[in-house]
């Protein structure tokens, strides 16, 4: 058994397919690049991806499977400039979910197409039903970063030792029921970095110990403070809290994330 390849058609099949992975994997990494770093990625995966396939070693399937990551890796390098050995891993899992969820759109839809043309698909056909998936996968990442962002409130605190107030991005838990055992006030969560920037405003008379127990983890306690007052700014209302507890949390907010505290709903209640 043999299958006749069209390098040509493969060749366009993949450079457009890379310029759509690229494109959504931009959007869920953050990350920035111009149209001709983006068309030099996909060029360069697309001639890579040639010939891989052209290459008279072993089948076709393990050529792909072992060629995949380094293809990936260096049309992030080309388009992103991701350097670091982790952000490249990183990005080409993330790559590898949206071809994942891209294809499987596109087979979806082709499968109904065969049904209603009865014959061969064109490779028009193909291209379109692929830029139709790859519309239909950024409307949702869209949507989802929108609700995201919806969800994120900007949290004024003042440090008098810094002599400044420091205004940072929140998220709101509507699944946040942390709170004080003995008061019941509601507890919010902040990251080691945040905690580091704003000790001086502690209260360290006012220390609290917060149980805690999370999906997948053991029980634990949360080394917590009061925070002699916060502005909440809430869609263009402000929110002023008075003796706000606030817990550390070391591994649960990453130091890169965009908010670096976790707010409790019942803060915005009147």
């Amino acid at each position: 058994m043999y299958y006749k390849l069209y390098i040509d058609s493969i060749f366009i099949l993949q450079l457009t397919g890379n310029l759509y992975m690229l494109s959504l994997t931009g959007q869920i990494l953050k990350c920035t690049a111009t149209h001709r770093r983006i068309w030099l990625g996909a060029l360069m995966g697309a001639l890579m991806f040639s010939a891989v396939i052209m290459v008279p070693i072993g089948t076709v399937g393990i050529r792909l499977l072992i060629g995949a990551v380094p293809v990936s890796m260096c049309m992030l390098v080309v388009s992103f400039r991701m350097y670091h050995g982790k952000k490249l891993i990183h990005g080409s899992l993330v790559m590898a979910g949206c071809g994942f969820f891209l294809g499987s759109i596109m087979i979806w839809i082709l499968n109904r197409l065969r049904m209603v043309i009865k014959e061969n698909v064109s490779l028009f056909i193909t291209l379109l039903t692929g830029y139709v998936s790859y519309r239909i996968v950024l409307k949702f990442l869209i949507t989802v970063r929108k609700r995201k962002e919806n969800c994120l409130r900007t949290v004024a605190i003042y440090v008098p030792r810094l002599n400044q107030e420091l205004r940072i991005q929140a998220l709101l838990d509507t699944g946040n029921h942390l709170a004080d055992p003995i008061s019941k006030a509601p507890v919010c969560l902040i990251s080691a970095k945040l905690a580091g920037q704003i000790s001086s405003v502690f209260m360290p008379e006012k220390y609290h110990a917060i149980p805690f127990q999370s999906v997948g983890r053991d029980r634990g306690i949360l080394n917590a403070y009061e925070l002699p007052e916060l502005t909440i700014d809430d869609h263009g209302q402000s929110i002023r809290k008075e003796h706000v507890i606030v817990a550390i949390c070391n591994t649960g907010i990453p130091e890169e994330s965009i908010y670096q505290m976790i707010l409790h709903p019942r803060l915005l209640e009147d």
